[in-house]
C-alpha cells in the first residue's frame, strides 16, 4: 500500500497510537489501514459414496485437484459462499451444508472453512476456473495431485469419519515458515 484510500496521501508502515503492531497509517489524515486475514469457504460435496473434486484451471496450483472453494464475498454467510463457490467451480448444487473443517493458516493470513454437503443431483460440469470436475470413490482420489494441504486433510478426515458415521467439526492450524515480511 502506498497511498491512503481515504485522502490519497502517502502512508507509512508504523505502530499507530494505542496499538501493538505495525500497520499502514496515513501521513496526512492519520487513517489506520488494517489488513485482515482472508476467509476461504468451500464444500466437500458428496454423491452417494463419492466426493466431487475440481481440477484447477487457474493459479495457484493449476492442474491439481481441489474441493470447490474460494474467497468469501462481503454480505455473504460462509455457507452461502461455500454453495456459491460450488456452483461457480463445478456447476453443482448442494444441500444440507454442515460445517466440517476449519483451518488457520497464519503464514498466508487465511482461514479456510469447509462444509460437508450433499449434491442435489449428479449433474455438474466445469466452471470458469475448472479444467475438469469428477466424482471419486475413496480409492480413486489422486492423493499426490491434490492442490493444498487443507484439501488433503479434509478428505482424510472425511473418509476416516465416514467409517464411524460421526462427523465432528475439525479445527487445525497449519504453520509454514514465511519468506519475507507480510506487506
Amino acid at each position: 500500500m502506498k497511498y491512503c484510500s481515504q485522502c490519497a496521501a502517502p502512508v507509512t508502515w508504523r505502530v499507530p497510537p494505542d496499538d501493538n503492531r505495525e500497520r499502514y497509517v496515513c501521513t496526512d489524515c492519520e487513517a489506520v489501514h488494517y489488513q485482515n486475514p482472508r476467509i476461504v469457504t468451500g464444500c466437500l460435496p458428496v454423491w452417494q459414496d463419492r466426493v466431487l473434486l475440481c481440477l484447477r484451471g487457474i493459479a495457484p496450483r493449476k492442474g491439481y485437484w481441489t474441493l470447490p472453494a474460494g474467497y468469501l464475498e462481503n454480505g455473504e454467510t460462509i455457507a452461502d459462499g461455500a454453495a456459491r463457490e460450488t456452483m461457480e467451480e463445478a456447476n453443482a448444487r448442494v444441500q444440507g451444508l454442515e460445517l466440517y473443517t476449519v483451518f488457520s493458516l497464519p503464514h498466508i493470513s487465511q482461514a479456510y472453512m469447509f462444509f460437508r454437503a450433499e449434491l442435489t443431483d449428479p449433474e455438474f460440469s466445469c466452471g470458469a476456473e475448472s479444467l475438469d470436475v469428477r466424482l471419486f470413490h475413496e480409492h480413486e482420489i489422486p492423493w499426490d495431485e491434490l492442490a493444498f494441504p487443507v484439501i488433503t486433510q479434509s478428505l482424510q478426515f472425511y473418509f476416516a469419519d465416514r467409517e464411524s458415521r460421526q462427523f465432528p467439526v475439525r479445527s487445525r492450524e497449519i504453520h509454514v515458515q514465511r519468506r519475507g515480511p507480510l506487506k
